[in-house]
């Protein structure tokens, strides 16, 4: 059988001569695929004549029909007569179908396939529109008993297998048909014969172009048959049935090899296509532009046919165009982004809105969610998207799917996105005055507008370390009053309820006893969790100290701190000379390894130590208070607590998660101020990756 189908098939292809000629045949598909969808559907008596009229009106081809039909109609005529004429003299099908591919043979192979079943679609729509009127019509009438079908309706019911069978088959036909055209229909510029796909393809489609057309001659045979009946026998036979159930099974397979390897050439095409853009956007980037507009079409979406923004306060779609000319920050992120980080973005948001005309220029944020494309849309993703979206103030891009897969890959490999939220900055002109200005903004909010790196690296020349850095007005309104009252406030932090109780129990009979005001501020802990929430609510119920207010506050108090060490981080001036950075970098580690207290006084930050040292110098206040009326408390609890860590001397370890992005090549232990070992880790559980880990 193998043997037989390779001396057809060189048969075949060797009456293949095509000589250049050109036929629109999307356009006469289009055409085909109406008649014969019309024609395999069961005629419904109950549709009306102007319902009709109206899905014919509804119908819109963008090609002239009339203009191609001059060229085609001659050949589309010879066809028909061709297969009716061999139908009646009962020709061999396979002989049938040769001489058709001889006809043919200066056309190209998705021609051929075209032009034969609009051959059959011109007698089989005839045949069902002659079926549909000649009730209604006195010259269908006529001309529907000429060709016998009063009684092929008449006698519909032992027919309905009859036509099931045809119908089927017709349908596996019209999709083989598509996909073929669909081949024909690849850029040319992405892709060639070399690719294997492709090759295998043009190897197959000669042979889906024989058994479609020999599919046509069965369905044509039926057709012929029936209205040559004499009598009343109108039921299959099994031999017919038999081969339409072959044609169809055959057709489906090959369909189903042909459909595979258009789904891997677009594959390719995608892939050629994706490298293609992602050099178009970095090309784009280095140049220099008028507006941001170019820019922004790339990132977000390139046409002009709809809307691919969401404005977040009327919940209205609008155009890029709003972001014209202004300073635009990309709030980029998955769609797990928490209630915290949304909570902060929001109030930083709203108080920047608050404070806008007092800024130089005014800025936008825009979201634009990353979604892996190799993922499926699922309804799960879809109500995370919609619920972030709802609740995000900014503008929002409409729908991840306009989010081109190269610019998931520029924003990865250029901007270093790993799954955590950035914030991306371009100017009026579109050019990146920073990869991620969260930091920033985090720590100065709308201070630090415009932004820029330069900005940033002045903010920080400004700062020294003082309580205001790490608690100012926008996370609690008591501190600052306690600052300018030359209080003595002291921040801590952890989850170990029973240190909690024994430390400010003690801190409170410690300040009574050498007499100074002391206010206790519980800031948690950077972790999130129910343990929190329950000790925050043991506090205040046992009035034992001063909490910051709400989860929200706790949450960006730590965002605030982590934001410094990135900030940092990202300007590649982790200085290990950096006295300020150095007591950021204790009060992270302290949090990672359990409890801690920092005492101020004032604005002046007195100690900044871990739970056990801190506790054992209140402990220990009557082996230093005589030192208190010499040096002054603050100075006098300094110096014991600098004796106990000389002798305990713990050392540090930081976690950064590889979402990250970026961590420092280098690092120093904030307490022995020894280089740290660095160790990482990628396994996986659940999908999550452990992080990377500096410690000693």
């Amino acid at each position: 059988m193998a043997s037989d189908d390779n001396v057809m098939m060189k048969q075949i292809v060797g009456t293949h001569a095509p000589d250049g000629r050109e036929v629109e045949v999307k356009s006469l598909l289009l055409l085909v695929q109406d008649i014969l969808k019309h024609a395999t559907q069961r005629f419904d008596s109950s549709e009306t004549t102007s319902q009709a009229h109206a899905e014919m009106e509804d119908m819109t081809y963008h090609v002239n029909f009339a203009s191609m039909f001059d060229a085609l109609s001659c050949t589309i005529d010879r066809i028909s007569s061709e297969i009716a004429y061999k139908a009646q003299g009962g020709t061999d099908a396979h002989a049938t179908t040769v001489s058709l591919f001889n006809m043919l043979a200066c056309y190209s192979w998705d021609a051929k396939l075209v032009l034969v079943l609009a051959a059959f679609a011109l007698n089989y729509g005839e045949f069902w529109l002659l079926s549909q009127i000649y009730s209604s019509n006195q010259l269908a009438k006529s001309m529907a008993i000429l060709r016998k079908l009063p009684g092929i309706m008449e006698h519909s019911g032992p027919l309905k297998h009859r036509f099931d069978a045809i119908n089927n088959l017709i349908r596996v036909m019209m999709d083989v048909v598509s996909c073929v055209v669909e081949f024909k229909d690849l850029p040319p510029a992405y892709i060639s014969n070399e690719v294997p796909a492709l090759s295998t393809a043009m190897a197959h489609i000669p042979i889906a172009v024989y058994w479609t057309m020999r599919s046509v001659v069965a369905c044509a045979a039926q057709i012929t048959s029936l209205t040559s009946t004499r009598g009343h026998e109108f039921s299959i036979s099994t031999t017919e049935a038999w081969e339409l159930s072959s044609l169809a099974h055959k057709l489906s397979n090959i369909l189903d090899h042909l459909s595979n390897l258009l789904v891997t050439c677009r594959q390719h095409i995608d892939e050629k296509k994706s490298v293609e853009y992602f050099q178009m956007l970095k090309n784009l980037f280095e140049m220099t532009h008028v507006d941001n507009m170019k820019v922004l079409k790339a990132l977000v979406y390139a046409k002009d046919d709809i809307r691919p923004l969401i404005d977040g306060s009327s919940k209205k779609r609008v155009r890029l165009d709003v972001l014209r000319r202004k300073n635009v920050l990309l709030l980029i992120s998955g769609l797990d982004m928490s209630n915290d980080e949304l909570s902060i973005l929001e109030k930083i948001y709203n108080e920047s809105r608050h404070h806008g005309a007092m800024l130089d220029s005014q800025y936008e944020v825009a979201w634009v969610p990353i979604v892996d494309p190799s993922v499926q849309w699922s309804d799960l993703m879809k109500e995370k998207f919609e619920t972030m979206q709802s609740l995000m103030p900014w503008l929002t891009v409409y729908h991840p799917s306009l989010i081109e897969k190269a610019v998931i890959r520029f924003i990865k490999e250029v901007w270093h996105f790993r799954n955590k939220p950035i914030l991306v900055v371009l100017d009026p002109q579109g050019k990146v005055v920073c990869t991620n200005a969260l930091h920033m903004m985090c720590i100065w909010r709308s201070n630090a507008f415009p932004f820029t790196r330069s900005r940033e690296e002045s903010l920080w020349r400004k700062e020294t370390w003082r309580l205001e850095l790490l608690v100012d007005g926008n996370i609690d309104r008591n501190i600052p009053n306690w600052i300018q009252e030359g209080k003595y406030i002291f921040l801590y932090g952890g989850d170990d309820d029973e240190w909690v109780r024994r430390f400010t129990s003690k801190a409170r009979d410690v300040a009574q006893e050498a007499r100074i005001p002391l206010e206790m501020v519980y800031v948690g802990k950077s972790s999130k969790g129910q343990k929190i929430r329950r000790l925050m609510n043991k506090i205040a119920e046992e009035n034992l100290s001063y909490v910051l207010q709400g989860h929200t506050m706790i949450s960006l108090f730590w965002t605030r701190l982590e934001s410094m060490l990135y900030s940092k981080i990202q300007l590649g001036k982790l200085d290990d000379h950096d006295p300020m950075m150095h007591e950021i970098n204790k009060l992270l580690c302290y949090d990672r390894e359990g409890g801690w207290a920092m005492l101020s006084k004032g604005s002046s930050v007195v100690v900044n130590g871990q739970s056990t040292t801190v506790m054992k110098t209140l402990v220990d206040y009557e082996m230093w208070k005589d030192q208190v009326p010499v040096k002054g408390f603050d100075l006098a609890f300094q110096d014991h607590h600098i004796k106990l860590r000389g002798i305990a001397r713990p050392c540090c370890r930081f976690d950064f998660p590889m979402t990250t992005g970026r961590i420092p090549k280098t690092m120093k232990c904030p307490e022995c101020n020894s280089i740290m070992e660095k160790f990482s880790t990628f396994l996986c559980c659940h999908d999550e990756v452990i992080p990377d880990e500096f410690f000693m």
